[in-house]
């Protein structure tokens, strides 16, 4: 057997004995091919020395398992013994093995851990390499790595400690638009674990394109309509007033060509995946839109949403009156509605999570736990708590912390159970 060597990546957990002094501890890393039993092997050896057990992490890459652990001795321990049985174990597995001993007597970070994911199509070495930079000169530390899914984006979580969050969200929003990838920045554990209810925008959003230019198409005023939607989704006109602007132009259309319309709404890539999974895990499921109940209602009954509110539009003698029925669902309106939304679903406010693209939904997507900008205008990107700029809705699956593979496995699952 080899020296033993420093391994290149060593916890940082602190172990204190019963009267709050550190302890020794020893940390032991096996490289090697992966097969059953390995870990059961090592722990097995471990348990015949009078050891507890401070951490353990484990990873298998392309094969190649990774398992490192961390144990605690009192002083009159006979480490060398211990020293020796890991090696046999080594040995006999056909690994290699890493081996250190030290003293912990650092204080626990009063920051607590953060999540930082990382979406990237592709992910660049670059990319991660000015992302660990700039986590490194906040003077936080990495602590775990893990990949979520390769696909249809990259996305790699990591857990950060002794970070500040504000300040180290705002670093690497700078390097994400330098590197040009999405990085979102969250409090850790039962924080992110937490949020049950999903409010999120329709047009553009969980649908590809704006409603009422489809209509405005039909109606022949497109131009008209696409100028006055652009400028209000920039923040620059009152919504309201746009919005009553615009409808003004449908007046006399056809009512049947909301049929036609609604026949043809194509959901956001993703969408159905990410409604799917997240309604298997009992979250609550809402939608708010500044467009009409006449295309939102379909969509509620076809995906199994829980809330709903939008405009309507009003309809005389089978055509368009050029009106909306009622008050116009605006920004503020959005927000009320994910306050109305989280209390008839029993759910905090720090448990919902927002997520739109227009300026109509800033109050909406900063009231949340979580407020996320799907590829939105740059007013809604600055605004809210992480941005995701690739078009596939479900990788919103990823910042809540569920990986591709669980997802696969449930819909595997399903098809099982239901015998397709």
């Amino acid at each position: 057997m080899d020296a033993v060597r420093e391994p290149p990546v060593r916890t940082g957990s602190v172990v204190s004995s019963m009267n709050g002094s550190a302890q020794r501890t020893l940390l032991i890393t096996l490289t090697g091919r992966d097969r059953p039993g390995v870990t059961s092997r090592l722990f097995t050896t471990l348990s015949e020395f009078p050891l507890t057990v401070a951490d353990v992490e484990q990873v298998v890459i392309r094969g190649r398992l990774i398992l490192g652990v961390l144990v605690a001795y009192s002083d009159g321990t006979d480490i060398g013994r211990v020293w020796s049985a890991a090696e046999r174990v080594a040995n006999d597995l056909d690994m290699e093995i890493e081996m250190s001993t030290g003293r912990d007597k650092s204080a626990p970070s009063a920051r607590g851990r953060l999540h930082v994911t990382v979406l990237g199509a592709p992910l660049r070495p670059d990319a991660m390499a000015g992302i660990a930079g700039r986590i490194a000169a906040g003077a936080a530390n990495i602590d775990r790595i893990e990949r979520l899914a390769h696909y249809p984006v990259t996305c790699i979580e990591m857990d950060v400690s002794g970070a500040d969050p504000e300040a180290l969200r705002a670093a690497l929003a700078v390097e994400a638009a330098e590197r040009q990838v999405d990085v979102a920045v969250q409090q850790g554990g039962l924080h992110r674990r937490a949020k049950r209810l999903i409010v999120m925008d329709v047009d553009s959003t969980l649908i590809q394109g704006e409603v009422i230019e489809l209509l405005a198409e039909r109606a022949g005023c497109l131009d008209e309509v696409a100028k006055v939607t652009e400028a209000a989704m920039r923040g620059e006109l009152d919504f309201e007033g746009s919005l009553r602007e615009r409808v003004a132009l449908l007046a006399g259309l056809d009512a049947a060509e909301i049929d036609y319309v609604r026949d043809r709404i194509e959901l956001a890539a993703g969408a159905r995946t990410m409604v799917r999974t997240l309604k298997r895990l009992d979250y609550k499921f809402a939608i708010v839109s500044g467009g009409f109940t006449q295309i939102t209602d379909a969509l509620v009954a076809d995906l199994g949403i829980d809330y709903s509110a939008a405009n309507t539009l009003e309809i005389q003698d089978g055509r368009l009156t050029g009106r909306v029925v009622g008050p116009v669902l605006d920004r503020a309106g959005k927000a009320k509605a994910l306050e109305r939304f989280a209390r008839e679903a029993g759910v905090p406010i720090s448990q919902t999570v927002a997520i739109g693209d227009g300026a109509n939904d800033l109050d909406m997507l900063q009231a949340a736990g979580l407020g996320v900008a799907y590829n939105a205008k740059p007013v809604v990107r600055q605004a809210a708590d992480t941005a995701v700029n690739v078009p596939y809705l479900d990788t919103i699956l990823f910042l809540l912390g569920i990986s591709r593979d669980e997802v696969e496995a449930a819909d595997a699952a399903d098809a099982l159970h239901s015998g397709h």
